[in-house]
């Protein structure tokens, strides 16, 4: 509460608070300080010419400053109370407000509520304080310069802004002194300062209440302190100790012009007055009250509503309460999720470390395998080199024979040897080559694991993974496609953009944005091939497109009628047979429009004149969907039309009906439509006989299958039929 009792000027407590007519306070010596002399042309303090940054306050345009503490303050010696009286603190307001009083003090309510500007109901930012009986009246003033449309009152002489909601206040030649005192706020700064005057000033920490105060020493002590620290005896015995003094005592406000106490309410005026006031002619004719049952009105609504705001704030308390628990699991939560992280992460190291492992045993296992080929390719070179070595030490020692008939014996044996050994020593020793290689021939391959690892993270974290088309899922259905696809696994997905091209291989558009995993496409182009894809997204970022899709939309269209294009309701159109067959009761007009548009290709389809008892003219064609609706067709622009009776025909656009053709219909005719968006124009069929040569020519843009009639005729319409083939162009 403490800072509900601090003026937003100075920051200390109220002292002599005055109540400004926004029913903000401030400190009847904050107030002097920043009121500023006003003279028309001058600036205003808080204008948009003013120094500091501007504000707008307001519907009019008036704008604020906030140079100064608490709106700006006024330069030296343009004080009222001139110089010295300028207010610095919550002592110094206490003195100035206590030494001003009398002439220059307001001393009661009613004189200074009289002296309070009303509000304008615009509520314009700027209010006007006088000290006569009546306001200050806004009329008959020029503009203030620099402060848009405000218009200054006649005979002000001073203005001060307030700081918080920088609206603007004038007064005449009295200042701020007009404004009335803030009692309610006075008494309650009185109470806090009684309640804090209460507590021992002996005490270190939580002060308990004084029970007494020693008029000479001027300290308040508890029981416990007064014995610590205060004895009665000694020099201390002489000393008076007397109860602290309590709140301020209840004052009652009188009226200042009577001195008589304030008893009544005048509800128009919206202030207390004494009986003396109310038999004046300013009164005469006003809602009055007794004071007390205005006040207890005004207290019961206060409680009331204090109370529903305090269900407020224990629902806010617990709603905070909630938030600290939440805090606590938020913590709990992040911690156990650590240790997760941690024991998937140790459990990662470990898999590395158990693959390391069993890298480095197959490369020591290649190791042991080429080192004993090695080892046998050596073994058995060695026995070749040790063979030949005692072969040719025999034949050495042949060579040393004498005798030569026993070196006959033996010398070609020796010389086949000697020349079969060269040669196989050749081949097995000579040409041969290591088995195999001292490099280690194995390559790791740790790309993917490297990627993975960088890629390693929460998958909300990471944009999401490509979702799956389901072809089996996916059709096309006259005009529309259905698209449906499988969310990507292991990803976080907020949404799918699905997009589709324009059906002739062109750029792709988004058709789609959500959370659904399917979604149908209608108002697509007959006989064409649409590609579809779709990516999912998340606050990380987009995923890749999934792989291309194509559907087929049906070569020929089919539909029917529909009753909410055609009117609803109220359009007097009887539909039946599945909104196949219309008729209607009335003799006025009434147009029925299919269910499809059409902006490209071929479409043809027919009507069946089931009853035709009338003298009217049905019409048949094409129409946009903002056409008339109670008009024949061809009536307006919107619309191209045949009409027909029982003998012939007219093409009728915007009013506009030519090129009459003999020939007309009867029970049991059929009237053929032929629209062709390629060649973009419109043809007609009486009974599979064409009806004149083309209609209309230059027709681009989305147009519906049209009927108008009424009364008497009654007609059913075939679709998903082939174009006729037609002769002419």
């Amino acid at each position: 509460m403490e800072d509900e009792l601090r003026c937003p000027t100075c920051k200390q407590l109220y002292a002599n608070p005055v109540l400004l007519p926004c029913f903000h306070a401030l400190c009847l010596g904050c107030a002097l300080d920043i009121q500023t002399p006003y003279s028309p042309g001058s600036a205003l303090p808080g204008a948009v010419n003013g120094a500091g940054g501007a504000s707008s306050v307001g519907h009019n345009g008036l704008h604020g400053n906030g140079g100064g503490a608490g709106g700006g303050a006024a330069a030296p010696g343009t004080n009222p109370n001139g110089p010295g009286t300028r207010h610095s603190s919550h002592s110094s307001a206490a003195s100035t407000a206590s030494s001003n009083t009398g002439s220059e003090s307001v001393t009661s309510d009613q004189d200074q509520s009289d002296k309070v500007s009303i509000f304008s109901e615009a509520d314009s930012g700027v209010v006007c304080c006088s000290n006569t009986s009546r306001p200050v009246s806004y009329a008959g003033t020029g503009l203030l310069p620099g402060v848009g449309n405000v218009v200054a009152p006649p005979g002000a002489a001073y203005c001060l802004t307030c700081p918080l909601c920088r609206k603007l206040v004038f007064f005449d030649d009295g200042g701020v002194r007009n404004l009335p005192t803030y009692r309610a706020m006075e008494a309650i700064v009185d109470r806090f300062c009684a309640r804090e005057a209460l507590r021992c000033q002996m005490c270190e920490t939580d002060p308990k209440v004084a029970s007494l105060i020693c008029e000479q020493c001027e300290i308040r002590y508890c029981d416990a302190c007064r014995e610590l620290t205060h004895p009665a005896r000694g020099p201390l015995a002489k000393h008076t100790l007397v109860k602290p003094r309590g709140a301020a005592q209840q004052r009652e406000s009188v009226c200042g012009e009577h001195e008589e106490t304030l008893s009544q309410y005048c509800l128009s005026c919206k202030a207390p007055a004494c009986g003396l006031c109310i038999g004046e002619l300013r009164h005469q004719a006003h809602d009055v009250q007794s004071i007390n049952v205005t006040c207890k009105a005004q207290k019961t609504e206060l409680s009331h509503n204090l109370q529903q705001l305090s269900e407020k704030a224990r629902s806010t308390t617990e709603f905070i309460q909630r938030l600290k628990g939440m805090s606590d699991k938020v913590t709990e939560s992040c911690m156990e999720f650590e240790r997760l992280v941690h024991a998937q992460c140790e459990a990662l190291i470990q898999a590395i470390h158990d693959r390391r492992e069993y890298l480095l045993e197959a490369i020591r296992m290649d190791k042991d395998t080429k080192i004993r080929i090695l080892k046998d390719q050596q073994s058995n070179c060695t026995g070749k080199l040790q063979q030949t070595t005692g072969l040719i030490q025999f034949c050495i020692e042949a060579l040393k024979e004498t005798d030569s008939a026993a070196f006959l014996q033996v010398g070609s044996m020796l010389i086949n040897r000697v020349t079969n050994t060269d040669m196989t020593w050749h081949q097995e020793v000579t040409n041969a080559a290591p088995r195999v290689s001292p490099i280690v021939d194995l390559t790791l391959d740790d790309a993917a694991l490297a990627r993975a690892i960088d890629n390693l993270n929460f998958i909300q974290m990471r944009a999401p993974m490509t979702p799956t088309i389901l072809p089996s899922d996916c059709s096309a259905e006259n005009n529309s496609v259905t698209v449906a696809w499988q969310p990507p696994n292991h990803s976080f997905v907020e949404g799918y953009v699905l997009e589709l091209d324009d059906g002739s291989g062109g750029e792709f558009r988004e058709v789609y944005c959500g959370k659904e995993t399917i979604c149908t496409v209608d108002g697509l182009h007959f006989n064409s091939m649409y590609n579809a894809r779709v990516k999912a997204f998340n606050s990380a970022g987009e995923g890749e497109y999934s792989e291309l899709i194509g559907l087929q939309t049906a070569e020929v269209a089919w539909f029917t009628f529909d009753p909410v294009l055609s009117g609803g309701a109220g359009s007097g159109l009887i539909f039946s047979k599945n909104n196949a067959t219309v008729s209607v009761e009335g003799w006025e007009h009434r147009v029925a429009l299919g269910s499809v548009g059409f902006s490209r290709g071929v479409h043809y389809w027919e009507f069946t004149i089931d009853n035709y008892t009338a003298d009217t003219d049905p019409a048949f064609g094409v129409a946009r969907i903002d056409v008339a609706r109670n008009k024949m067709l061809g009536k307006d622009e919107k619309s191209f039309a045949m009409y027909i009776d029982r003998q012939r025909s007219w093409f009728q656009h915007n009013s506009i009906h030519e090129r009459r053709v003999e020939g007309g219909i009867t029970t049991g005719s059929t009237i053929g439509v032929l629209l062709d968006l390629e060649r973009h124009t419109l043809s007609f069929l009486v009974n599979e006989m064409p009806q004149g040569s083309v209609a209309f020519r230059d027709l681009y843009g989305v147009f519906y299958p049209a009927v108008s009639i009424n009364r008497g005729v009654t007609l059913t319409m075939h679709t998903a039929m082939d174009a006729p083939k037609m002769d002419y162009f």
